[in-house]
């Protein structure tokens, strides 16, 4: 396992000057937290609907906390079922039953405004950086792109139309259309086919161990590239990586030092 830390934009500049990729014909991107900041976009909105059950219905801090806390609880373990309610509907219910968990009565209402002002703000806070636009357009000067991302379809689709990052792509596969989601090789193998490349040409980089690093090991990948923006948290990562970078934009010096 391979570390690479941060570099300056003239490195990038440099590396992007004599792009060379050792063969490699596809790179798998994830989306959350790998190319845009979902938990920091998801964390400022939260902060919006505390403030808003706070001043509006007059929770107290540590009820409001409690509120927000167990919403994102339930975000964690949803059991959808696309048959018997919407996406959304089933995510106000999360805000409702949570309200309803501190002080019962009817919270519908609130708990709409509060699962609205959630989605609103969290979708205008998922921006695609220029460094990684930038990146992605000279990566694809020499190999194919396609993004993979696990997750319901209304939900990947609407967090993919908000960050624009569709065009810098030549395939876009989101696990919730699917029969499997990552770490199933199938759907790995499916991103293959849609570029027409082996897997032993492609590499897949994400920052989730369990489903991007598994995934792309299970699926005979040439390597697995772990987005660990935190390397004192975990500095022997399980599954094992081929190789580790802190920063999404390390990603061409990686690419071009593959053995």
């Amino acid at each position: 396992m391979s570390v690479y830390c941060l570099q300056t934009d003239r490195e990038l500049v440099l590396l992007f000057t004599d792009m060379v990729l050792n063969g490699i014909k596809a790179v798998f991107f994830d989306l959350d937290n790998t190319l845009i900041d979902t938990s920091g976009a998801s964390k400022k909105a939260m902060e919006k609907v505390f403030k808003l059950l706070i001043d509006k219905s007059h929770f107290s801090e540590e009820e409001a906390g409690t509120i927000c806390n167990n919403f994102q609880t339930k975000l964690l373990h949803e059991d959808f079922d696309s048959s018997k309610m919407t996406i959304d509907d089933l995510r106000v219910s999360h805000f409702e039953t949570s309200m309803q968990d501190i002080r019962s009565g009817d919270h519908r209402d609130l708990a709409k405004e509060c699962y609205n002002l959630w989605k609103t703000i969290r979708l205008q806070l998922m921006t695609l950086p220029e460094s990684t636009k930038n990146m992605l357009r000279e990566l694809r000067k020499s190999a194919s792109l396609v993004l993979l991302t696990n997750g319901n379809r209304q939900v990947q689709r609407e967090k993919i139309e908000a960050c624009g990052v569709s065009p810098y792509f030549d395939a876009v596969v989101v696990g919730g259309e699917h029969a499997e989601e990552k770490p199933a090789p199938s759907i790995f193998l499916h991103c293959c086919e849609l570029v027409q490349v082996k897997p032993e040409d492609c590499v897949m980089v994400g920052d989730n161990l369990d489903t991007d690093i598994l995934g792309g090991l299970n699926a005979g990948l040439k390597a697995t590239i772990w987005l660990n923006k935190n390397p004192h948290l975990n500095s022997d990562p399980k599954p094992a990586p081929h190789y580790v970078i802190n920063c999404i934009t390390r990603l061409p010096e990686v690419l071009q030092n593959l053995q």
